[in-house]
């Protein structure tokens, strides 16, 4: 819209009035704002994205589009960069590709007030339990080889539980290229963390409650007993890894099905009440709950990179690659755990069975995703 330039009459003569002022009109150029019909000109609500359903969530209005991307909005390319050379968010940063990543939608909708209210609800949980536990004495009824288990074996669990949010999901959650996928992996590593927390209070609970229980012990059996040495070093090599779909993968994927749910959900929570322990599983169970919201945006996002019409072919090659990388690690980590089966009193499940079951969960999981097995768990 232009506007001609405002002119002043002289005064008038005859009637000695103030001078006659002409205001300037409007000129209208078709390029102010509203002027361009659209199919939701209309419309008085406004969208720079497509929602994954008829209306946007609250979830994509928060996170969608917060992370830049030349591909959107930044039509003069990244307007910053690291010293080395590439901007922002590289997409070269990971081997797989996709026609679009802004199509991955966290199926657990996870934002500011989620995230809060989820994690709080659980800790709440974990102190009521811990604070009734006392109250009752519940440690006493413990059988004693359940006690070493608990100050030994879950014990060690908590380092590995931290160094991957710590260094692993911490890590990663920088590295994607949109918002959605990098908002995901940060909570990720917030469930790692507050599980880790969770395990330490418990550890300074029992200490605290007159049991007999040696609260350190933990240290040194993550540093250097033999049983836990291949969980360690699998943890360790996952912290270094660079390509950070890599390190979602050879952890959510193979790591937690070979490993964590094997610990966590085949041995802790099928064996710890027969031990006369009601409270450890209350515990666990949240960690594994993280796991299995965690687990569901990492298949929905490998899914969606399978699939891709133009690359999936591509990321399934890698995705190959990788399982021929990190299977024969988590499986000989997995398979040197094997001596803490027997160290509850009271064993329900044998080592083996406990085996088939992560391994046919793996399975079950790269089905999902379209991949082939490995030879190493058909073995």
């Amino acid at each position: 819209m232009t506007a001609s330039a405002e002119t002043t009459s002289p005064p008038d003569a005859e009637s000695g009035g103030p001078a006659v002022r002409s205001f300037p009109k409007p000129e209208f150029t078709d390029a102010e704002a509203g002027a361009l019909t659209f199919p939701s000109s209309t419309s008085r609500a406004y969208n720079y994205f497509t929602p994954a359903k008829m209306r946007a969530t609250t979830y994509e209005d928060v996170t969608f589009d917060v992370q830049p991307d030349p591909t959107r909005h930044l039509t003069q390319g990244w307007i910053y960069g690291f010293a080395n050379g590439p901007g922002g968010y590289p997409v070269d940063w990971t081997a797989v590709k996709s026609s679009d990543w802004h199509q991955f939608r966290d199926p657990n909708e996870e934002w500011e007030q989620t995230i809060y209210r989820n994690n709080a609800n659980v800790v709440r949980q974990t102190q009521q339990n811990l604070e009734n536990a006392k109250a009752a004495g519940a440690y006493q009824a413990w059988m004693p080889g359940w006690t070493t288990f608990i100050e030994r074996d879950l014990g060690a669990w908590m380092h590995c539980e931290n160094g991957l949010g710590m260094h692993v999901f911490t890590a990663a959650q920088r590295s994607a290229p949109t918002n959605m996928i990098n908002n995901a992996m940060a909570v990720n590593a917030a469930h790692k963390l507050r599980f880790a927390q969770d395990l330490a209070l418990f550890n300074l609970d029992i200490s605290e409650s007159g049991l007999t229980f040696d609260g350190a012990a933990h240290r040194a059996v993550w540093q250097e007993d033999p049983v836990w040495q291949g969980v360690r070093e699998n943890a360790e090599r996952l912290t270094a890894i660079g390509d950070w779909a890599e390190a979602l993968f050879a952890t959510n994927v193979v790591f937690e099905s070979l490993v964590g749910a094997l610990f966590r959900s085949h041995l802790v929570m099928q064996v710890a009440a027969r031990n006369g322990d009601y409270i450890t599983p209350t515990i666990v169970g949240s960690g594994e709950h993280d796991y299995s919201r965690d687990l569901a945006y990492t298949r929905v996002l490998f899914s969606m990179l399978t699939r891709d019409e133009e690359h999936g072919a591509a990321n399934k090659e890698v995705l190959q690659g990788w399982l021929a990388t990190w299977v024969p690690v988590s499986l000989h980590a997995a398979r040197q755990l094997q001596p803490i089966w027997s160290h509850p009193g009271e064993r329900v499940v044998p080592f083996a069975d406990s085996m088939a079951a992560a391994s046919a969960d793996l399975t079950r999981l790269l089905a999902d995703l379209d991949l082939d097995v490995p030879k190493e768990l058909s073995a």
